[in-house]
């Protein structure tokens, strides 16, 4: 969705940069490759939530919020829990409030687990089926998790040969993939936000927004062998090293420092995070020339995956490789900014939201400690999607994608062979920070200073007490 919105206004802002949200002003964005739809398409609404369809997924007419829950919550074989009636409205604001209610309606209505690629990767199978219906007992043992423990004892007791992986690695139905991610019901404490909140309005914030996932809880059912001695293919170690080689790793150029005392305008952080996204952005474009596959796609592929992964491909960049920059010298900028209690009885729910996805994230990332091959893997498998629309060879992106995922695994067990749940942990970060890069657009720019503030802060407050 493109967006016009101007800099807020004052403070001697750099006006001319383009938004963190948004390609750079001096720089003509990537052409979108956006199918127009027909008058009858534009009509349909999500069966579960009420929000804008955006065509048939797993049987029934949905949005991609819900296609995306309903994926995530049976290939992680969730189980969730009603803390009402069991019949919470299920609209486009109110649809993360509860999960176990957003779950029913999916089985209710139709939707086809079945349908959930086994390899749990992007792209359903038996395209051609319709909705489905189940009886009420068979939906209560999928909502109750018998349902898995079930096919789980099934599988213990007979093997699943039919889906290993070629030598060492563990079945690939099992493993966590580019388009999986987790989610729980675990409320998050932003102790940063509410110390901060408190400091600047002297009032609490309730703990809600009980949807946010927990990325640390992966580790007790890894399907993973153990760890064993081993070596990296030459192949591997040729096409990682390429991978970095294409990577700036240089600190970003932007001057990010600020005299003493001197308190810094909500415009003037604006447009310093309009520049920082222009430099970010400018290395991604130099980055895609320099990609060992790069003759191996066409421009207009490379177009319209940039056009769809840059905002993903910044955050991802932010939070690893040039982190200590992002979280150090930007946090000494934005802590000099105070904003008015107006900002801040206007802040989003959206924007709340993301501050809380952030916050773990930055965790995550943190507890891992991403080396420069990892990173430099997860970037190309993020942005070889292949399920974005517009392009033309979608089958051979989606090879390249598997490439770089199993070079990726490769790499992590063997250098962290003491880590065996390392590479699924690393992997589960990309549909997070997809999430994220989607939602950040959502949030009005003139709210963006006080989020990064928000982030940065907690970010920088909780690391300091380790």
């Amino acid at each position: 969705m493109e967006r016009d919105e101007r800099p807020p206004s004052g403070g001697g802002g750099g006006g001319g940069s383009a938004g963190f949200l948004e390609p750079p002003a001096a720089l003509p964005p990537p052409p979108r490759n956006v199918s127009v739809p027909d008058d009858r398409a534009e009509q349909r609404t999500c069966l579960i939530c009420g929000d804008r369809a955006t065509g048939l997924h797993y049987g029934i007419i949905s949005c991609e919020g819900c296609k995306g829950f309903f994926k995530r919550s049976i290939c992680n074989k969730r189980v969730y829990r009603c803390s009402r009636d069991k019949n919470c409205v299920m609209s486009r604001k109110q649809r993360n409030r509860c999960q176990y209610c957003r779950l029913l309606k999916c089985l209710q209505m139709g939707m086809n687990r079945k349908a959930i690629r086994e390899d749990g990767m992007p792209g359903g199978r038996n395209k051609s089926i319709g909705p489905v219906q189940i009886s009420e007992e068979e939906i209560e043992r999928i909502m109750s998790g018998q349902e898995f423990e079930e096919e789980a004892n099934h599988w213990s007791n007979h093997g699943d040969s039919d889906h290993s992986s070629p030598g060492n690695r563990a079945s690939e139905s099992n493993q966590p993939s580019p388009g999986s991610t987790l989610s729980s019901s675990r409320s998050v404490e932003l102790n940063g936000f509410m110390a901060f909140r408190e400091q600047y309005m002297g009032m609490s914030m309730p703990p809600h927004y009980q949807y946010i996932p927990h990325l640390f809880s992966y580790s007790t059912h890894s399907p993973l062998l153990p760890p064993q001695a081993r070596s990296l293919d030459p192949q591997s170690y040729s096409l990682i090293h390429q991978l970095v080689s294409a990577e700036d790793l240089e600190p970003l150029g932007t001057p990010m420092l600020i005299e003493d005392g001197y308190a810094v305008t909500q415009a003037e952080l604006f447009a310093l995070l309009c520049r920082l996204a222009d430099e970010l952005l400018f290395r991604q474009i130099a980055w895609i020339k320099k990609l060992p596959f790069f003759c191996e796609l066409s421009i207009k592929d490379y177009t319209c995956l940039l056009s769809s992964t840059w905002q993903e491909l910044i955050l991802l960049s932010s939070l690893t490789v040039y982190s200590k920059q992002i979280f150090g010298e930007l946090a000494d900028v934005t802590a000099k900014y105070s904003p008015s209690d107006e900002e801040l009885h206007r802040f989003s729910d959206e924007g709340m939201e993301v501050i809380e996805r952030l916050i773990y994230l930055y965790h995550k990332f943190h507890q891992l400690k991403v080396s420069n091959e990892e990173y430099a893997c997860m970037k190309a498998i993020n942005f070889l999607n292949q399920d974005i629309r517009g392009l033309t060879s979608a089958s051979q992106l989606e090879q390249l994608n598997k490439r770089y995922w199993y070079i990726c695994q490769d790499f992590t067990e063997y250098k962290y062979t003491h880590q065996p749940n390392r590479f699924p942990d690393l992997m589960m970060c990309l549909p997070e920070i997809r999430y994220i890069a989607g939602k950040m657009v959502n949030v009005p720019l003139e709210q963006l200073p006080l989020l990064f503030k928000v982030v940065l802060h907690s970010c920088k407050t909780s690391v300091g007490k380790e």
